[in-house]
């Protein structure tokens, strides 16, 4: 009998253009068709989400992205976004450093006053290969490292470093997921931004927690 040769064609998830990688779980979906044509938020290659309801409405996870305010939310590749997280952008921010903090200027009814510009603390940035768990909130201007895991429920108000584990209200690190200097290694090879054939033959190491092997599949093809 021939060998059947495999295509992209007969492996969906190999297209990061495709909606459902698993045709049989819809509750799935790639970030980036999702948000191609967003204005506010961008998402990396294979990056996916999980819904409880609908994965098409996941931009409703992204709270005060108002179009007049300079920032948004950038998510690398390969990262996996568990239901319900809220990513919150600087629409909804109010002064913190004045006398009161009720957004008089917004209602127009309370004379003229001029209190400057409005906080903005900047967007948020998630690198590659970042889990974040059930229910986690994400506040503006956080930028996640790669590798890093946010555990359910975290509210992040804090950078996060590369290959750590936080969790919390606010979030604080628990642990490093890797040794450091496996965690400098991964971050050297990147592999997230090989091809996707070359990602699949070398899913076996990035499964295993074996840097070496990891290296000498790089070494072997070089």
């Amino acid at each position: 009998m021939p060998a059947t040769t495999s295509t992209p064609e007969s492996r969906p998830a190999l297209d990061p253009m495709t909606l459902h990688p698993m045709p049989a779980a819809p509750s799935m979906a790639y970030l980036k068709p999702l948000l191609a044509d967003h204005p506010k938020i961008e998402a990396g290659d294979y990056s996916y989400i999980h819904s409880f309801t609908d994965p098409a409405r996941f931009a409703e996870q992204v709270k005060y992205a108002f179009d007049f305010i300079d920032d948004r939310l950038v998510i690398g590749k390969f990262c996996s976004i568990a239901a319900d997280v809220s990513f919150v952008l600087n629409g909804g921010n109010h002064f913190a450093d004045r006398l009161s903090s009720y957004p008089f200027p917004i209602f127009g009814c309370w004379g003229e006053p001029d209190p400057g510009a409005w906080p903005n603390k900047g967007g948020i940035m998630i690198g590659h290969d970042v889990w974040i768990g059930w229910d986690a909130t994400i506040m503006p201007g956080v930028m996640i490292g790669n590798g890093a895991i946010i555990a359910t429920k975290a509210v992040v108000t804090s950078d996060v470093e590369p290959y750590t584990i936080v969790g919390g209200n606010p979030a604080r690190i628990i642990k490093r997921r890797l040794p450091e200097d496996v965690a400098a290694r991964l971050q050297a090879l990147a592999w997230w931004d090989w091809p996707a054939e070359r990602i699949a033959s070398a899913s076996g190491a990035l499964m295993s927690a074996d840097i070496d092997l990891l290296e000498a599949l790089v070494e072997s093809r070089d």
